[in-house]
């Protein structure tokens, strides 16, 4: 019986084992490829790695930092929208500020109410009341005067009618009287002359003070408000609301550093550059002018398209990784060069994709 289970457990391994054999032997269809390797369109053409851009002439991105620091209150833009030169971005709370600068512009409207004041004078109701006191110390004189006339009279004619105190006491009112004129009606030409120059000239370097002070913190207000530089189109907000910013940036809680608010681009959707990295050992094969031709490559399809020159950038700058912006070998340097593209129809093309690029027909090598 044991020898039954043996052979019968021989010949099913042996069935398998034919099969298996058959199985795997059997030639199948190889599967067409997702996309055709990239291949090199020039005889001696140079390859680069490229990444897509807003089409811009100078510069890459336009990274919005702001100048002060604060909490962002409102961001009335959205990505992907085009703006203009001057309108809001972002916002931050500027409570402190603004009655700062509420406070500042209320001095130096007193001082320039002070200064108005000192040019307008004399006040004719201060001068009627200083002519009046003029007029009154005028009459006391006359009124002390005919007393010591009197008195005077009086004592000429029998003099033990009245004392000689008396008509000194009387002497001396006269006198007194007479001081007070004299101080009455040089107030009155004091009044009449208005306020002084060095007084006018003191309130009005105070106006002016206060208002470059006004002028001052008015801008720093407007700081706050965050606009845009140039024409162009939202790429990134990094911010976002009640987060606290600085002139560092924005915290960026993916990336684990600082970044900036925003980023712009072209205002034309429509148009993108490329910039691509020739290492430095390639660059004496390149042949550029207005005519070079060069083609784009996107990365895992068999998109190809055609670029037009636009300008190189004069300077070899050392090779980074593009994906993370790191060096990647300190002695290897590259040489920038853009060249430009219209979007096509159907094609996903987006600043910041990595792309790669055949530039032709180069020099042939040395």
């Amino acid at each position: 019986m044991k020898n039954r289970w043996l052979i019968g457990l021989a010949v099913a391994g042996a069935f398998g084992g034919v099969v298996s054999a058959v199985f795997y032997s059997t030639q199948h269809k190889a599967q067409a490829p997702a996309f055709q390797p990239t291949a090199n369109p020039y005889p001696n053409g140079v390859y680069a790695n490229g990444i897509i851009q807003s089409d811009q002439d100078n510069g890459t991105n336009t990274a919005i930092y702001p100048e002060v620091a604060g909490t962002v209150i409102d961001i009335p833009v959205k990505e992907g929208q085009a703006v203009k030169r001057g309108d809001t971005l972002l916002s931050l709370d500027a409570s402190v500020q603004r009655a700062t600068t509420e406070q500042l512009r209320s001095q130096a409207e007193a001082a320039r109410a002070t200064l108005a004041e000192l040019k307008a004078q004399p006040r004719p109701e201060s001068l009627a009341v200083v002519a009046a006191q003029v007029d009154a110390a005028a009459a006391t004189v006359k009124l002390n005067q005919d007393t010591l006339d009197k008195l005077q009279g009086l004592y000429d004619k029998a003099q033990n009618l009245i004392s000689k105190e008396q008509l000194d006491n009387a002497t001396n009112e006269v006198r007194v009287a007479n001081a007070n004129l004299t101080v009455a009606r040089r107030q009155y030409e004091l009044a009449k002359a208005g306020a002084w120059s060095y007084e006018v000239q003191s309130a009005a370097l105070q106006v002016e003070a206060l208002d470059k002070a006004y002028g001052a913190a008015a801008a720093q207000l407007d700081k706050y408000t965050v606009r845009a530089p140039v024409d162009g189109r939202i790429l990134a907000i990094e911010a976002a609301l009640g987060s606290y910013v600085s002139a560092a940036g924005t915290y960026n809680t993916i990336l684990g550093g600082n970044a900036p608010l925003m980023l712009m681009g072209g205002g034309d959707a429509d148009v993108l550059s490329v910039r691509c990295y020739v290492d430095e050992i390639l660059i004496q094969r390149l042949a550029l002018d207005a005519d070079t031709p060069a083609r784009l490559f996107v990365r895992g399809t068999d998109v190809s398209l055609p670029l037009q020159f636009v300008r190189v950038q004069p300077y070899v700058s050392p090779k980074i990784e593009l994906s993370s912006n790191r060096t990647e070998r300190v002695d290897l340097r590259v040489l920038p060069v853009i060249f430009r593209l219209s979007r096509p129809p159907g094609v996903q093309l987006y600043p910041g994709q990595l792309v790669d690029v055949y530039i032709g027909p180069a020099r042939a090598a040395p």
